[in-house]
């Protein structure tokens, strides 16, 4: 048998109900149930958040490392990665955006990549889809 564990949840059970609610991701979900059964007494040990929601103990002690180091928003924090770097610099997509706003326009996807090629040095292939993202391109 493991030995209980000490944490003092900080949030009163009715927030953590309250936040069960209204919580879309499943993960949280989780974290959220673990810290109400915490709250509620329901569980004493890790093992058993663990078994009752099909975790390693590991996880259930990262998590609770997560409260303990910055709480609610530290536990619940959706990490994003970083993604791929961009094709488009932000010197670009506000020339490109000041060029879109005197009202002379572009006639063509096409025209928007050779615009950016000769004024810009962007050699790099820039497909419609990134150009409406950077852009208001799509609104006209």
């Amino acid at each position: 048998m493991s030995r209980p564990f000490k944490i003092e949840i900080a949030e009163s059970e009715e927030e953590l109900k309250k936040r069960l609610q209204t919580a879309n991701l499943g993960n949280q979900k989780e974290k959220l149930i673990m810290l109400w059964w915490i709250k509620s007494g329901q569980v004493k040990e890790q093992q058993e958040i663990g078994k009752r929601l099909a975790k390693d103990t590991s996880t259930v002690t990262r998590w609770l490392q997560k409260y303990r180091a910055g709480g609610l928003y530290e536990l619940l924090e959706i990490k994003k990665a970083p993604g791929a770097k961009r094709k488009i610099d932000d010197a670009a997509i506000a020339a490109l955006e000041e060029e879109l706003k005197t009202g002379k326009g572009f006639s063509s996807y096409g025209a928007i990549v050779e615009w950016l090629k000769k004024e810009h040095g962007q050699d790099k292939v820039i497909s419609l889809a990134i150009l409406k993202r950077c852009t208001n391109y799509a609104n006209g």
